[in-house]
């Protein structure tokens, strides 16, 4: 399967908003990766930095447990909220 790059060669549209977000709800990473595994999703720190840098991919159900954890629409992740 190809992945095909997002903007500046990301593999992600939300990265950089999950760091906004996550940074602003004065979050570590490692404590972002416990509470979403505490909703199900077996995530660590790692692979939040990763989603972060844009290096992975985060599948559309992946984005449901971040917008559940930082409290915020599935559309803010992806910048398609104005406010």
């Amino acid at each position: 399967m190809k992945l095909y790059k997002y903007i500046d060669g990301k593999c992600n549209a939300s990265g950089s908003k999950i760091k906004i977000l996550r940074e602003t709800a004065g979050l570590s990473q490692e404590q972002l990766a416990a509470k979403i595994q505490l909703e199900g999703l077996n995530l660590n720190q790692k692979a939040i930095s990763r989603i972060e840098n844009g290096e992975r991919v985060v599948p559309d159900f992946e984005l449901i447990f971040f917008s559940k954890v930082l409290k915020v629409p599935v559309c803010v992740l992806l910048d398609l909220w104005q406010n």
